[in-house]
């Protein structure tokens, strides 16, 4: 951990774009939080701002695999990074409201002065258009089992108050992700090697 802090603070340029990506319970959100909180001037902006309202999705028959790649605003996404590799203007970007499971415009904020930007989702260096026009000035990518991914995301279901039936729905959505960013994700400039089957709060 202190390694990868003491790299990505000494990267030069008024901002920097740091990828955190991984599969779906992988830690990403827990390792960008973490990397911000013990940055200086470092914000934090998460992919799944983007995915596309549940309305959206029933008109295109995707409900049921929502958090699937196809169901984010890719281009939009996309755009977004191509304006926070400047730093002379503050960016506005939505974020994912987990509690009523819709994105909300407007509700995140990076200032021109943010010089580090932690960007962290599923499939952010995904090997095909428009993931991979976008540039970072460093991508960590976290390697985690997928046993240790099925503990933990069907943790995270139950923890939701899922039925058993919703889970395993869940669940196969999940690893189905999971095993999409595993096979086509492009390199990382760093692999994380998770191994613990469970990951504590604050954990990195």
């Amino acid at each position: 951990g202190r390694a990868l802090i003491d790299r990505i603070g000494a990267l030069p340029g008024a901002r920097i774009l740091v990828a955190v990506a991984g599969a779906p319970g992988s830690g990403k959100s827990t390792l960008a939080e973490a990397l911000v909180a013990r940055l200086e001037q470092a914000v934090l902006v998460p992919m799944d701002g983007f995915h596309l309202d549940d309305a959206v999705l029933e008109a295109r028959g995707l409900r049921e695999v929502k958090g699937a790649v196809q169901t984010y605003d890719a281009e939009g996404f996309a755009a977004l990074a191509a304006r926070l590799s400047h730093a002379q203007a503050e960016v506005v970007f939505p974020l994912f409201d987990r509690g009523r499971e819709l994105s909300v415009a407007g509700a995140g904020v990076v200032a021109p002065s943010d010089r580090i930007v932690v960007i962290e989702g599923n499939y952010l260096l995904l090997d095909r258009a428009p993931w991979n026009r976008i540039r970072y000035d460093l991508s960590v990518f976290l390697d985690v089992p997928e046993a240790r991914l099925r503990d933990r995301l069907e943790a995270r279901w139950r923890g939701f108050g899922r039925d058993r039936a919703a889970v395993a729905a869940h669940l196969a959505n999940d690893l189905a992700n999971a095993r999409l960013v595993a096979r086509q994700s492009r390199a990382a400039d760093a692999v994380l090697v998770i191994e613990k089957a469970h990951q504590e709060p604050g954990e990195t």
